[in-house]
């Protein structure tokens, strides 16, 4: 059932991503809600499989991009694969680790956007890509990263309920 969920729910997400967030730019940086959704659903203790999610995520946020197809599921797995291994090794502080992997997840999807685009021909100098799209970017995800946490929290108890003990 949460597989199935994370349809609207993704749809959502990349709906107020293109709607309102992509509005708000910091110098060239945008914030990616995608990619924290799919960090805090990671996180998550009774989720057993966030794979889907971020597969499902990647073609979504790749059909209305211009970032290859590639690079948005190597970064977007790569992140997942990250939080699952920070779950398991450092359970007791999720939320410094969302904030970690945040950023790590921002600079990993920047690094291998750049490297890309430099690959494929653009003319991208790595200074100003770093100074004026990737750390505003980080910054503007690190700002939504508590509030993303705390609302995919929720979900994840909801879509997943514990049994009660009797």
């Amino acid at each position: 059932m949460a597989t199935l969920a994370g349809i609207p729910i993704l749809g959502f997400v990349l709906m107020i991503q293109l709607g309102v967030v992509s509005q708000l730019p910091l110098l060239q940086g945008k914030a990616d809600l995608m990619l924290l959704v799919l960090i805090a659903w990671g996180l998550q203790d009774p989720v057993k499989s966030p794979w889907e999610w971020g597969i499902l995520g990647g073609i979504m946020i790749s059909l209305v991009t211009a970032t290859p197809f590639y690079v948005v599921m190597i970064s977007y797995v790569v992140v997942i694969l990250l939080a699952r291994v920070a779950r398991r090794r450092i359970w007791q502080m999720p939320l410094l680790v969302m904030l970690v992997l945040t950023f790590l997840g921002t600079l990993i999807f920047h690094l291998i956007s750049i490297f890309v685009f430099q690959i494929s021909g653009s003319v991208l100098p790595l200074k100003e890509s770093l100074t004026l799209v990737t750390l505003p970017s980080a910054l503007l995800n690190l700002l939504l990263a508590f509030p993303i946490y705390t609302i995919i929290t929720d979900l994840a108890r909801w879509l997943h309920p514990r049994e009660l003990e009797i």
